[in-house]
């Protein structure tokens, strides 16, 4: 019997991407993300926030470097992957995070501006032409389809 294993997730981006190269020169981007509900308790209005990991791998991860950092609201796409490790005094860890297959800027045509001390140009071409001040996205798909590194 098979499964579905589906994640969707809108959020702000924690931080900035985290950018490695491993070898054979593939791209590895990294970062936390918060999505927040809000709900009622003893007649107040609660926020609750949960963080997840993202990673996105090869030609999405170098997307995310020139268009994601912290703060910037995204839609994203993926399935959830847990992986163990070894930390530096050799106790096996667990991580779950969210391996994301596509995902999409939200937010005003303003907001698709690369912020200023990065350096990176506008995503102009991947931009709707829309009015200022009209709500957009854009979106970005990863489609490579090898995941033998996961």
């Amino acid at each position: 019997m098979s499964g579905i294993n589906k994640v969707i997730l809108v959020g702000h981006l924690g931080k900035d991407p985290e950018i490695r190269h491993l070898e054979g020169n593939v791209t590895v981007a990294s970062f936390p993300l918060a999505t927040s509900e809000m709900y009622n308790k003893d007649g107040r209005r609660v926020e609750q926030t949960e963080w997840h990991n993202i990673v996105m791998w090869r030609g999405l991860a170098e997307v995310a470097a020139k268009y994601l950092f912290k703060g910037k609201l995204v839609y994203i796409e993926g399935k959830l992957r847990t992986r163990t490790y070894e930390d530096k005094e050799g106790i096996r860890r667990y991580t779950t995070e969210v391996v994301a297959d596509n995902f999409t800027l939200l937010g005003r045509k303003s907001d698709f501006e690369a912020p200023a001390n990065t350096g990176t140009t506008q995503a102009a071409e991947q931009t709707p032409q829309k009015s200022d001040g009209e709500d957009t996205s854009v979106d970005f798909k990863e489609n490579d389809g090898d995941d033998s590194l996961f």
